[in-house]
């Protein structure tokens, strides 16, 4: 669903800053408070503005590795695909699973405490899974993003 400019601004500066209040939201995109908080109600309902983020140091959970974990399934029927999805999110150590194309069928981001767990977690947690036929783990020196979407919608 592509949304107009305001709704736009109001998107990025909440990406930005989720924190940020009705009221300094408002003075940023020029509407009225009343006029803001319901562009906002209305960006959550439709399913636009899907919830606020707090950014926090990993190390405060005990993570001293990530890494990206690239999987190829044994088998691509859906219900083989749907329960490597299904185990492979409920496990602690995945934060992101990502559905991919090309050699390996995901890449699921995990993190760790230490080489040692990420290399049990590894065999025991991934590697046995019935459907998992390859599994590739390339370690993240530092995990960084930008904090919004670019504006594809604007033209250049």
């Amino acid at each position: 669903m592509i949304v107009d400019r305001i709704d736009r601004q109001i998107l990025m500066a909440l990406a930005e800053d989720a924190r940020t209040s009705n009221k300094d939201l408002a003075i940023d995109v020029g509407l009225s408070q009343s006029a803001c908080l319901e562009r906002v109600r209305r960006l959550t309902e439709r399913g636009t503005l899907k919830g606020a983020h707090a950014e926090v140091d990993p190390a405060a959970f005990g993570i001293g590795v990530q890494a990206l974990v690239a999987v190829q399934l044994k088998r691509h029927t859906r219900a083989a695909v749907a329960r490597f999805e299904q185990t492979a999110l409920a496990l602690p150590q995945v934060v992101a699973l990502y559905h991919t194309t090309g050699r390996n069928d995901y890449l699921a981001h995990a993190v760790a405490q230490d080489m040692e767990h990420l290399r049990d977690f590894t065999l025991d947690a991934i590697t046995a899974l019935p459907e998992v036929s390859r599994v590739e783990t390339s370690l993240l020196f530092r995990a960084t993003k930008k904090t919004s979407w670019p504006d594809l919608t604007e033209e250049t």
